[in-house]
């Protein structure tokens, strides 16, 4: 069985394969949201303080943070927006972007240890990636595309996967350290990505026995009712053997895909977290004994 462990200052949270579902808060993430990007742009990081409390309450292990920003400063507003979320919340965070010079901003004030987002196949990304996850001791997501794109066949993901893990192993970056994302495909555009992917994450828990993670969102893309396609994209998923997705934790229907899979395949012990988010509450006058007996 592989566990990737990543921390917080104070706080350790286990992916797994036998491990209850990690979910990474995805709303610190200024992609597409204008709002948000121009508040952080400015320094006015309260939005940020709001979903990092929020996702955390809703279910969240793990939160994603992203400062994307055009024409900003993104090593600055990185490493800043990290130092605001630890400050607050206890989780640990996934240090989310495609610059490298962000990323080691990040890794430089993170305290514990980060999940770093990420690392792809092509040669390059390996490269300047690699070496500051030894350097910093983080775990890494790798992403199973390379300088060819991404294939829409299975075994070629596979095989960059397989890639990814192995130049991780010349730089000392053990197996349990790198969580794969096999790629999500919206299901409006490419009908069996759905089970493009579920195959694929079976054979890397069972072949390369790497734990996985993804964005989930992706799948539901142009449809409608995406909060009811994610639930079902999840569960199946978690049924197949991915251990973790990058997804909005307040998003109700996506949290019971969650919990329904956590349920399914075991990973809830005595049902705990199902009761405790879906029990409904005790009536007025009914004590643990239940209903209160009349005297008389």
């Amino acid at each position: 069985m592989t566990d990737t462990i990543i921390s917080s200052a104070t706080k350790e949270v286990v992916i797994g394969f036998d491990r209850p579902f990690a979910v990474i808060g995805e709303r610190i993430n200024p992609t597409g949201r204008k709002l948000l990007a121009e508040e952080m742009k400015n320094g006015d990081f309260s939005r940020v303080e709001a979903d990092a409390l929020a996702q955390v309450a809703a279910g969240a292990t793990v939160l994603d943070v992203n400062a994307g920003i055009p024409l900003a400063d993104e090593p600055a507003i990185l490493a800043q927006t990290i130092e605001l979320v630890q400050s607050l919340v206890d989780v640990p965070l996934a240090i989310d972007s495609s610059i490298i010079e962000a990323l080691e901003a990040g890794l430089k004030v993170y305290k514990g240890k980060a999940l770093l987002n990420s690392v792809t196949g092509e040669d390059e990304s390996l490269e300047r990636v690699l070496p500051l996850v030894k350097k910093y001791g983080a775990a890494v997501v790798a992403i199973s595309n390379d300088e060819t794109g991404i294939s829409q066949d299975i075994n070629v993901r596979f095989d960059v996967a397989q890639k990814i893990v192995n130049r991780a192993a010349d730089y000392g970056i053990p197996a349990s350290d790198v969580v794969v994302d096999p790629l999500v495909m919206p299901v409006g555009a490419i009908n069996t990505s759905g089970r493009q992917v579920m195959e694929l994450v079976h054979r890397l828990r069972t072949e390369l026995k790497v734990n996985t993670t993804c964005g989930a969102s992706n799948f539901s893309f142009g449809l409608p009712n995406r909060n009811g396609v994610n639930c079902t994209f999840i569960a199946c998923a978690i049924g197949a053997g991915m251990t973790s997705a990058i997804v909005n934790p307040m998003h109700e229907e996506v949290m019971l895909g969650i919990r329904g899979g956590d349920l399914m395949m075991g990973h809830d012990p005595e049902c705990k977290n199902w009761i405790k988010a879906y029990r409904e509450p005790t009536p007025e006058r009914e004590g643990r004994g239940g209903r209160r007996r009349r005297r008389g």
